[in-house]
């Protein structure tokens, strides 16, 4: 028998045996099958919240002014516009098969309970949580595997390095409203600088807080399901997911800062 005449039934039985091909996932069936959709919807929200509590910390701005100003950023951002940024990006820069083995990830037992956890510790009433456990949950963990594996989760999630970008940009945003009540304001090139040269300090102060964010919201996750996630976002798919998810949001927040600063300015200047 001839080669040929071996080789094509054998080709044809193998495509019935296969089935029918199942075609890749969808970016956005990617990002609702993790937790990162769940997580957008409170961004609005958490960053009002916070930009209130630090703006009414400052001597220099009025209650009633800080709250102005938590409003119009609360209305600046829509979780709808940064998940379009989030899909767009993720279409355009990562294959048919890292979105199924994304995806695939995410269908795990282990990868939803992760997620659970990722979405209860995102709510912007957990922030208060997570800052009364710290001291408890830091000496709790002290010299543990749990504490060692922080670096590496850190590195391959991204997460102080996306944050500190992010709070540079809106500290900046907020630097121009503020300079309106200043009668030395900078300008913001100026600004720009005085910011960018406290990013050591902020990235220390930051890193601090996605540690005790880190030790919270994985407590109940086992070290060996820990271990699974990790290794997850080394992989190759994990880590384009993260990384262009972690951008995305990044721009879909900082795009705007500039103009959004600028506009408060305007709107909270003192009337000559």
């Amino acid at each position: 028998m001839k080669l040929g005449t071996l080789v094509k039934p054998l080709l044809i039985a193998g495509l019935f045996l296969a089935g029918p091909v199942m075609a890749a996932p969808t970016a956005q069936q990617v990002l609702t099958a993790s937790p990162i959709d769940d997580i957008v919807d409170r961004y609005p929200a958490m960053m009002s919240e916070g930009i209130r509590e630090g703006l009414k910390r400052s001597p220099q701005l009025p209650p009633m002014v800080a709250d102005t100003i938590g409003y119009v950023v609360t209305n600046s951002f829509r979780a709808a516009d940064i998940e379009q940024q989030i899909v767009k990006n993720l279409e355009s820069e990562l294959s048919g098969k890292q979105l199924e083995a994304v995806q695939d990830w995410y269908d795990t037992p282990v990868a939803r309970k992760i997620s659970a956890a990722e979405i209860a510790a995102s709510d912007p009433s957990a922030w208060k949580q997570i800052q009364a456990r710290a001291a408890e949950l830091n000496e709790k963990y002290k010299g543990t595997d749990r504490a060692r594996a922080f670096e590496r989760f850190d590195r391959a999630s991204r997460a102080t390095e996306s944050a500190v970008d992010t709070t540079i940009a809106v500290q900046l945003g907020l630097a121009t409203a503020m300079a309106a009540f200043s009668s030395d304001s900078a300008n913001y090139d100026e600004l720009k600088q005085s910011i960018e040269n406290q990013r050591g300090k902020i990235r220390g102060i930051v890193e601090q807080q996605v540690y005790d964010s880190y030790l919270h919201t994985y407590e109940k996750i086992s070290s060996q399901e820990m271990g699974l996630y990790i290794d997850f976002l080394e992989s190759g798919p994990g880590t384009a997911f993260s990384k262009t998810v972690t951008r995305s949001i990044q721009q879909a927040i900082t795009d705007p800062i500039e103009s959004i600063g600028n506009q408060m300015a305007r709107f909270l200047s003192p009337q000559k």
